[in-house]
């Protein structure tokens, strides 16, 4: 087994330009991990960020970018027994997944269900342990209630889709294009609003008979924040992930927290205890696992790359009109097409 391995930095702060395939030497797992033969790694938008300057890696986290990962076991560190050496693993990674080598917390890992490809196993990991935690989990989503996923079409929109609908709620999605909204409308959603076009706000009270959804998951912010408090129904839950339309407003009325009985709720999954991501873990083998084993819930693939054309997968990211999910191949068979 060789001891070196080639692995993606971003040399400086920037566009896809200053992404780097570099070599460095080949990981050791510690206690309780395992080491992994990356197949598959998804691109997400905290990659783009930290390319960026706006998203460093936890404390002695490594440089090298990629947050979820599928390939197959190679060899355990002390403590390590779930996995063997050739089980197909999919995995949460705090950095480290654009590389032909990677190290994994073997809590955070979780079986490849038989018969699931490489580059779907490599696109779920970041994004349904982030819905499982903030839609289920923080927003108590229930089977009946209804849920507005800003995004739609994202990564983390298919999935909240997906996930949304196989346990029973109605959903609804706002999206910057026909094209996209039709994208989700083909996944399950309920009703799609291209909110370039109409009133979210109006639309979503419309579409639940003037109440107003559930459940809200948000990743813009910005003027979105105040909008979502109108929009969302008494006793509703609004669950924000980022903000990419800024963190601050300049004024915002919180009557409504109070008129509406409102649960207002935020999380980040990167810097999260490996404990506690576990703990999600077991849950998504619970109640995820089954579902991609019946193929209820696969995610769906925008583009795939092979690893030596990062740069352009991240440009496919950036450009913003991707549909699902981006993956990174460390074999022969990225096809870098739609």
């Amino acid at each position: 087994m060789s001891t070196g391995m080639r692995a993606v930095i971003a040399a400086g702060q920037g566009g896809p330009e200053v992404l780097r395939i570099v070599e460095r030497p080949r990981p050791e797992p510690g206690q309780g991990q395992v080491l992994v033969r990356v197949e598959a790694a998804g691109v997400n938008r905290p990659d783009v960020m930290q390319r960026e300057g706006r998203y460093p890696p936890p404390p002695g986290a490594s440089d090298v970018l990629g947050l979820e990962l599928a390939g197959i076991v190679e060899a355990r560190g002390p403590g390590a027994g779930r996995f063997r050496p050739g089980d197909r693993v999919m995995a949460l990674v705090h950095s480290g997944a654009y590389a032909e080598w990677a190290v994994v917390d073997e809590a955070v890992a979780l079986p490849v269900p038989d018969g699931l490809p490489a580059v779907e196993a490599g696109a779920i990991p970041e994004t349904y342990f982030t819905v499982w935690s903030n839609v289920f989990e923080r927003a108590r989503l229930q089977a009946g209630e209804s849920l507005l996923i800003h995004g739609g079409s994202s990564g983390i929109g298919t999935t909240a889709i997906l996930l949304a609908k196989a346990r029973g709620a109605t959903v609804l999605v706002t999206a910057g294009s026909p094209e996209k909204c039709a994208a989700c409308l083909r996944l399950g959603a309920d009703a799609a609003i291209d909110y370039r076009q109409e009133d979210f706000v109006a639309a979503a009270k419309a579409a639940t008979d003037g109440k107003g959804p559930d459940v809200i998951l948000d990743m813009v912010g910005g003027p979105y924040i105040a909008r979502n408090l109108d929009a969302v129904a008494v006793d509703g839950r609004i669950a924000q992930i980022a903000f990419q339309q800024g963190s601050r407003v300049t004024e915002i009325d919180f009557q409504p927290l109070l008129m509406k009985r409102l649960t207002l709720t935020g999380s980040t999954l990167r810097a999260r205890p490996v404990a506690l991501k576990a703990r999600l873990a077991e849950a998504l083998a619970e109640h995820v696992l089954p579902l991609l084993a019946a193929g209820r819930v696969r995610p769906p693939i925008d583009s795939v790359f092979p690893f030596d054309r990062v740069a352009e997968a991240h440009a496919r990211m950036d450009a913003g009109q991707h549909i699902g999910k981006i993956v990174l191949t460390m074999g022969d068979a990225a096809q870098g097409s739609r």
